[in-house]
């Protein structure tokens, strides 16, 4: 099913014959696409809706919102024009969630997922098992979901205090999912 207008990048799996309803991006990825900038804006409710809207923004090519989802301490190290490249030159053809543990401890959540692209030789499977971390911003009162990259390299010790903001050592609370 290629994506169209009508239907949310997210929603498009290739291995599924089930039959449901999808939902369209405006009702879907959009409202959290076009919110990213505004403190206190829609957030993701869970770490799979924050992965779905993440792969829509691939799709889309949206690296603004990809950087902006990561977590803060890492979207500096982030090249933005490389996921902006990626994004442009991979032929994606669809999503399929393998398994969600909403709660991994105090703060985070794993989504392991199938993300498809077309290549010469058919459609080909990225899979991974990504990790996400929620942070509470104490100053106004909220908590969001982020995506823990464990491809930025980052000097942090397993002592220090971790790069969420959580207070916590690096290795009891981040440091796990990272190294």
């Amino acid at each position: 099913m290629p994506f169209n207008l009508h239907t949310c990048p997210c929603q498009i799996t290739p291995v599924s014959n089930a039959i449901s309803s999808v939902l369209a991006y405006q009702d879907c990825c959009q409202p959290y696409h076009d919110d990213v900038t505004r403190l206190g804006g829609i957030t993701a409710d869970t770490a799979e809706r924050l992965m779905r809207t993440r792969y829509s923004a691939f799709v889309l090519v949206k690296p603004d919102y990809i950087v902006k989802t990561t977590l803060p301490a890492q979207q500096a190290l982030l090249d933005e024009k490389a996921i902006e490249t990626w994004a442009k030159e991979t032929d994606w053809a669809g999503l399929a969630i393998v398994q969600h543990v909403p709660q991994l401890g105090k703060r985070h959540a794993q989504v392991a997922f199938k993300a498809y692209f077309n290549t010469v030789d058919g459609i080909q499977a990225h899979h991974e098992l990504s990790a996400f971390v929620k942070v509470t911003d104490k100053a106004h009162h909220d908590a969001r979901w982020y995506f823990l990259d464990p491809t930025v390299a980052m000097t942090v010790t397993q002592k220090q205090p971790c790069i969420c903001g959580s207070g916590e050592k690096f290795k009891r609370c981040c440091g796990s999912y990272l190294i």
